[in-house]
């Protein structure tokens, strides 16, 4: 038997075990086979990974490609291309864009142009908002793979529907089987507070970061679960940025509601002081907490309330970020930067520093995520038959992002600029096709396909 590709000379590690000097054999798209290199078939292809590390496929469940609508800052094409580079092989598209993903049309015209022009495997999100709740089974019927509620201001002014409808849209999304999940931010505590600080004259980046307090989205992660425990919805709770709303996350875990949270790779690595640092740049929504935040999100880690890492990958020209005065007013700029080819370094960083082994960041990157929405075992796990998705790393490679414009996103701003990592994506193969490899994007555009969920 001949197949089409075989990994070799390489570790390979799931979130269950790690087995060096291991192989993996791949035909049609599917793994056939995972073992010891003499007894893995012949291939017509042979990636050698150089002693590297081999994980399931990063799957980034939270990124916003831009595309309909917002071109200029993004599409399906440098986002995925971005993703390659990066080591991501599955992302999940958010529907804040124009039009908005609020009934099947744009959902399928989102799917069309990720077909046409996606490096890697893509989904998309669709909003609920208070124009379209008797759209969500059609919705679903149409492919998506979750739902999204924004209950605070945010990029796109998606409005929030009122509590009623949130617990009549939970009802419906009960029906479907799949999860929804929320911008969480409470927005008369947030819109209150930058009215304020306006008003007052604080236009410093800081004053961004202030006006949404720890409590905003404490409070919305706490209502959203007891209206979960009155509806029997899954929810999730998108970039909890904080200690205290990871922590709330656990409480309702433990009450016996199903709500799976993520974070992202910039509230574990920057406290706030990046505000006074690097201003403007690492604007974002809900913003980068404290130190005592940071220490408290790292323990909800560790403790089992926040389930995975994801990006919000969310890019914005230079222009719109401020970035030649990142310290002007702080109300003119836009919240939000490029993650996805920063995101398995940074992973990759804590796992160096013992923060995490490479095995829970498997899990929380890569087969938690895919768990949480749907597509496992396709996605997330190396098993025999399923999307032959890896990312290989070398988890010893120092380096420091000395320039973000060699990032491959069509807008770079990122306050990860000038930070150093250890750790790096050295290929990244999504369905056997090789579409990164030594320091080059290999794929096409139009290779990556839509993830099929029930």
């Amino acid at each position: 038997m001949t197949v089409d590709l075989v990994v070799r000379n390489c570790r390979v590690v799931t979130h269950t075990s790690s087995s060096p000097d291991t192989g993996i054999a791949v035909d049609d798209g599917r793994i056939v086979a995972v073992g010891r290199p003499a007894n893995l078939p012949e291939s017509e292809r042979t990636l050698d990974a150089d002693g590297n590390v081999v994980v399931p496929g990063i799957v980034d469940c939270h990124i916003h490609n831009r595309e309909p609508g917002l071109e200029y800052k993004e599409d399906w094409e440098s986002a995925t291309r971005a993703a390659a580079a990066g080591g991501v092989t599955t992302v999940v598209g958010m529907p804040n864009t124009d039009p908005v993903i609020d009934r099947p049309q744009h959902l399928a015209l989102k799917f069309r142009r990720g077909e046409r022009r996606a490096h890697v495997d893509f989904q998309s999100f669709a909003v609920v908002t208070s124009e379209n709740l008797e759209r969500i089974s059609a919705l679903d019927e149409a492919g998506a793979l979750g739902f999204k509620i924004f209950l605070g201001s945010t990029v796109g002014d998606v409005p929030a529907p009122t509590d009623g409808e949130i617990l009549e849209a939970m009802a419906e999304i009960r029906e479907t089987g799949k999860r929804l999940g929320f911008h969480e931010e409470n927005g008369e505590i947030i819109d209150h507070y930058e009215a304020k600080f306006r008003a007052e004259g604080r236009t410093d980046p800081i004053d961004h970061s202030h006006s949404r307090p720890v409590i905003a989205e404490r409070e919305a992660i706490e209502r959203m679960i007891t209206f979960a425990e009155e509806t029997g919805t899954k929810i999730h709770m998108y970039h909890v940025s904080s200690g205290s709303g990871a922590e709330a996350v656990g409480r309702g875990k433990a009450r016996g509601v199903d709500v799976t949270a993520e974070t992202c790779p910039h509230y574990l690595w920057f406290t706030e002081e990046v505000m006074r640092e690097k201003g403007n740049v690492a604007r974002i929504q809900p913003p980068i907490r404290d130190e005592r935040e940071q220490a408290r999100l790292w323990d909800a880690l560790e403790a089992g309330s926040i389930d995975t890492i994801a990006t919000d990958h969310a890019p914005h020209t230079d222009d719109e970020k401020l970035v030649d005065a990142p310290f002007g007013n702080t109300w003119d700029a836009m919240s939000g930067f490029v993650g996805l080819e920063t995101e398995v370094p940074a992973m990759l960083t804590f796992v160096a520093k013992g923060k995490l082994t490479l095995e829970e960041w498997v899990y929380h990157h890569s087969t938690r995520p895919a768990q949480v929405w749907g597509m496992y075992p396709q996605k997330g796990s190396l098993q025999v038959g399923t999307d032959a998705d890896f990312t290989v790393v070398d988890p010893d490679y120092e380096w420091t992002l000395e320039d973000r414009h060699t990032l491959h996103s069509k807008s770079t701003a990122t306050p990860f600029e000038g930070e150093t990592f250890t750790g790096k994506a050295t290929a990244t193969v999504v369905r056997g096709e090789v579409v990164y490899e030594n320091g080059e994007v290999v794929g096409e555009p139009g290779f990556g396909t839509r993830v099929d969920v029930d």
